[in-house]
């Protein structure tokens, strides 16, 4: 008798780092459960992600080409190539003309003798929804964001209207949300049109109605933090569809038994973790990085030097600016205290470090999650989109981490002082708020971690997505 086909996934990223590493990290649990993962994405995209799956012979690439748009960069493939945010909404539009190749890719894998379970695309990609339901394959929508986030973003969607008249310090009041922070018009001005009517508002509009009428949505968080705003979510999605929260998605490859060891055995330990190995005290380094979507001034950038420097603390920061350096006479100033890379780092590896006691972030989700699981209290510095949720939910609801001070004007450019950034180190570091988000931060790593262990909700809950996508 032959062998029953291989349970197989289609996974279908969005172009852009804080969208695909999670969704990588779900096709390397995804394998290890013993399910072929074919990862579509384009041609140079695929280039980083092969780097990232080598050890995983079950997770395949297929890959499908980036269309020459005009209003585009030649050969940017990922929105960490855009020149300027100003380009992100020309760069959505043009991964619509994704749909005919990727459709073309499904319906081979569909008349083939092993058709894919289900595709589980980014929520960004909303078209591959139609092309999903034309061959009869369910799709899971994935969001890079929390599930209080989603929640927040699609009720402040349908009552758009009336939160367009509040004043931007009013508080906003979310019918059936019961939230464990005050949420304020100012922190929805990034998501919020009254009208609907601007070019992203029609963008999102045909995602977000893509998204309602998906087979699920799979969110990378767990249970224990975010429970209790679940139903919130579910009630914008139609047919019953269920929010399976699976993550944190990259502890499973941290679950298997020395397997991250075996990998970088090999390896020579970067600067980074040089230096950080030099510095004998536990948590006294604070870690700093922006991420890479937010574009920071070079005069911001300048008060942050000043500021770490001002704090007394040694810090490790990642920049990631290409026109920026440091401010004349600082480098002295900083010697053996401070170190600044330009190249990539491995975030996850740096916050595990005993050495490192604080992170002053933009507060996207992944950090977020790499923060809490390594047990790190936040300086919470958000700067565009769901950041300035995350940075509520962290600090307000969560208690594991502080807010940066307020920003000051520079000319026509608001900028974060040198003397908030110091003050918000010394206080995170030494401080008494600082002490008790440090305790909440290392609370909520311990269930951040037994949540994707075996009978932990994450790793009960993706036994569950998968028994129900099998067939009998």
């Amino acid at each position: 008798m032959p062998s029953p086909p291989a349970s197989h996934v289609v996974i279908f990223p969005f172009m852009a780092q804080g969208h695909t590493l999670p969704l990588l990290d779900l096709s390397k649990a995804l394998s290890r459960r013993q399910i072929k993962v074919t990862i579509i994405t384009t041609p140079s995209n695929a280039k980083s992600i092969a780097k990232a799956v080598p050890h995983h012979p079950a997770i395949h690439l297929n890959e499908i080409p980036f269309p020459a748009v005009d209003g585009l960069p030649e050969g940017c493939e990922n929105t960490s190539q855009l020149p300027s945010m100003e380009f992100f909404l020309p760069f959505l539009r043009a991964t619509k003309q994704l749909q005919k190749p990727f459709e073309q890719v499904l319906e081979t894998m569909v008349k083939s003798n092993a058709p894919p379970l289900c595709v589980i695309s980014d929520f960004f990609l909303g078209f591959t929804l139609a092309s999903c339901q034309a061959l009869g394959v369910p799709r899971l929508v994935f969001h890079g964001m929390s599930v209080l986030s989603m929640a927040i973003y699609k009720s402040s969607w349908v009552n758009a209207a009336q939160i367009s008249s509040l004043s931007v310090l009013d508080p906003v009041d979310l019918p059936g949300m019961k939230l464990p922070f005050t949420l304020t018009k100012a922190d929805l001005e990034t998501s919020n049109s009254s009208n609907h009517d601007d070019p992203m508002s029609h963008f999102l509009k045909e995602v977000v109605e893509a998204d309602a009428n998906s087979w699920g949505v799979i969110i990378n968080s767990f249970e224990e933090l975010e429970k209790d705003h679940i139903p919130s979510l579910e009630s914008f999605y139609m047919n019953g569809a269920r929010t399976w929260c699976l993550g944190p998605l990259f502890l499973y490859e941290k679950m298997e038994e020395g397997l991250e060891k075996s990998f970088n055995q090999n390896q020579d330990p970067s600067v980074s973790t040089q230096w950080l190995n030099e510095q004998s005290t536990p948590d006294s380094v604070i870690y700093v990085s922006f991420g890479t979507q937010a574009d920071v001034s070079d005069s911001q950038l300048d008060e942050v030097a000043f500021g770490l420097e001002e704090s007394g603390f040694p810090f490790l920061w990642a920049v990631r600016s290409k026109t920026w350096s440091l401010p004349s006479g600082m480098e002295e100033k900083i010697q053996n205290r401070g170190l600044i890379v330009s190249e990539w780092v491995d975030q996850r590896q740096i916050l595990s470090h005993h050495a490192v006691g604080g992170f002053l972030s933009h507060c996207g989700w992944n950090s977020v999650l790499e923060s809490v699981v390594a047990g790190v209290p936040i300086l919470a510095w958000p700067m565009i989109a769901d950041q300035y949720l995350n940075a509520k939910f962290i600090v307000n609801g969560a208690g594991a981490g502080i807010s940066v001070g307020r920003v000051r004007n520079q000319g026509s450019e608001t900028l974060v002082s040198r003397q908030s950034i110091a003050e918000g180190v010394e206080e995170l570091m030494g401080g008494q708020e600082g002490r008790s988000a440090r305790e909440r931060a290392e609370a909520l790593g311990t269930v951040a971690r037994t949540a994707v262990q075996k009978g932990g909700p994450s790793h009960d809950t993706l036994s569950k997505f998968i028994d129900q996508l099998r067939p009998c």
